[in-house]
């Protein structure tokens, strides 16, 4: 039986690290495709695992390398992998040390390989992307333009203008392309189906979470980051607490909570009850970001539209 090997791979944006376990080899070659297929081209076997960081995109050309050659690969939460190091007591940060604890971390964890998105998807995240940059962008404009100086509010409104225009146009792209698809109209129409669900929670949810309907209802919270978490210690009972999980779907859930326990009969039912027991409205609201999650999951997996 071979040896497991394990690869750790540190991405900045010009260079990759490398490191190797059980061998404990480094070594550095640039970010380009031509010197990531000379590397693999120069590995007789796959490895067991390989471990990269979400690293704001500078990790998409080896990533998609490693998978079109039948790699298995996974791109990890950095916090996870600092979490890791500081419990192995590895203070030292160069990316040489980084790429020795990726593999290590790849090693010891284990983090399962996911399927990669596929270019639809890929467009479809980069639409929801750029939609919630816009946004940032918009939101922040209009702050200095109410602490603006005379001499710069014209300008200030001139981009306030043009950033609308170009918000409406991503919200009219974004729409196309789901309906472009027939499998992701279908998708689209039974998430928008629910009371409290729109076009642009609908269409974050399918960018940016792709295993909805294939998960338990368990599974999708933790995904997500709205499962509460124990902080329990003894006869000590701390608060129980959401936390991780990925913060662009939780955004879109919060909304679309808000609207629901006004318009939708079931949550705001169900919200209504938590807080007449005590619940402080923002656990209470959390809640149903939680239920309204699991709800969405079912309706997916099962392809039933939406039914109080």
């Amino acid at each position: 039986m071979d040896a497991e090997v394990f690869v750790g791979i540190d991405v900045a944006k010009a260079t990759l690290v490398i490191a190797t376990l059980p061998a404990g080899t480094t070594a550095e070659i640039a970010n380009t495709p031509e010197a990531i297929a000379a590397w693999l081209a120069s590995v007789p076997t796959p490895p067991t695992l390989v471990v990269l960081e979400a690293t704001g995109g500078y990790q998409a050309p080896v990533v998609a390398t490693l998978a079109l050659a039948q790699w298995p690969v996974v791109v990890v939460n950095p916090r996870q992998v600092r979490d890791f190091a500081k419990g192995l007591n590895r203070l030292v940060k160069t990316d040489r040390v980084d790429a020795r604890i990726l593999a290590e971390f790849a090693a010891r964890v284990r983090p399962a390989p996911r399927p990669l998105p596929d270019a639809a998807t890929l467009d479809l995240q980069a639409l929801v992307t750029r939609r919630r940059q816009l946004l940032e962008m918009l939101t922040a404009e209009r702050q200095r333009l109410a602490q603006a100086r005379p001499p710069v509010r014209r300008n200030l409104r001139a981009h306030i203008q043009w950033l609308e225009r170009r918000v409406d146009e991503a919200d009219t792209d974004l729409g196309a392309h789901l309906r472009a698809s027939p499998v992701w109209r279908e998708r689209d129409d039974l998430l928008q189906s629910v009371p409290g669900v729109g076009r642009i929670t609908a269409g974050t949810l399918l960018a940016q979470v792709p295993e909805l309907g294939t998960l338990s209802r368990r599974q999708i919270a933790a995904l997500v980051g709205v499962a509460p978490f124990n902080r329990d210690s003894g006869q000590w009972r701390g608060r129980r607490t959401i936390a991780g999980g990925r913060a662009s779907a939780r955004a879109v859930l919060y909304m679309a909570a808000l609207v629901a326990v006004r318009h939708n009969r079931v949550l705001r039912a169900f919200y209504a009850r938590l807080v007449e027991a005590g619940k402080p409205k923002k656990v209470a609201l959390t809640a149903v970001m939680r239920k309204l999650l699991t709800m969405l999951n079912a309706m997916l997996k099962h392809r039933q539209p939406w039914s109080d």
